[in-house]
């Protein structure tokens, strides 16, 4: 088994977790985007559309957001994309992840992740639950078996046009009430910015 081989609502059993829904970011602001994203995503959006197919999306609309994270966080986040992320292969807790983001500079490996991301396929984001949230329960073992004094595990779940959050705090998982769409960067790169702003720092052993 791997991170798509746990469906949802199954997963939310596997691993006794509890769910509910809520509004996750009550008084987060926007994180402007810059005129280069802004401009980038307006021709994109159109391309993408055009093309329709999930590698498109990914690399025209979901990866320009995420890398303008990663440069505007200034050295604090690592980011990586199509990664095979071995969280915990004793609850067969593995897989690739599409796009993960950590705390800490970029190394070449995966360090205290707060944030997993993975593209709905079919352009259905309920069939991408089960695998966003196996990969935040490995997320979360991950960082405790490595001492990160992470406690929230970010999850999203994009059609590279809508995107939808999810948060693992102990063993509940919450959705976010509002879906968001790429139309709206500002608020998709403050939400983000949120998500990593609010961890811990790692230490420096991690």
């Amino acid at each position: 088994m791997a991170f798509p081989d746990f469906p949802y609502p199954d997963v939310i059993a596997q691993f006794v977790l509890t769910e509910s829904s809520a509004d996750l970011f009550p008084g987060v602001p926007d994180l402007p985007a810059s005129a280069a994203l802004q401009s980038f995503l307006g021709t994109n959006l159109t391309l993408a559309n055009l093309i329709n197919t999930e590698k498109a999306r990914s690399e025209l609309l979901v990866a320009p957001v995420l890398s303008e994270l990663w440069g505007r966080c200034g050295g604090r986040i690592n980011l990586f994309s199509g990664i095979e992320f071995a969280a915990d292969p004793a609850a067969q807790l593995t897989g690739f992840v599409d796009f993960l983001i950590g705390l800490g500079p970029q190394l070449p490996r995966v360090s205290t992740p707060v944030v997993v991301l993975f593209e709905a396929k079919r352009d259905n984001i309920a069939e991408g639950y089960g695998q966003c949230i196996a990969a935040m329960v490995g997320a979360q073992r991950f960082n405790q078996r490595a001492g990160n004094a992470v406690e929230t595990i970010y999850g999203c779940v994009t059609t590279g046009i809508n995107w939808k959050f999810l948060r693992l705090e102990g063993s509940r998982i919450t959705f976010d009430l509002s879906e968001y769409t790429i139309q709206q960067p500002a608020r998709i790169l403050g939400l983000l910015a949120h998500m990593v702003t609010q961890a811990p720092a790692p230490s420096a052993a991690a």
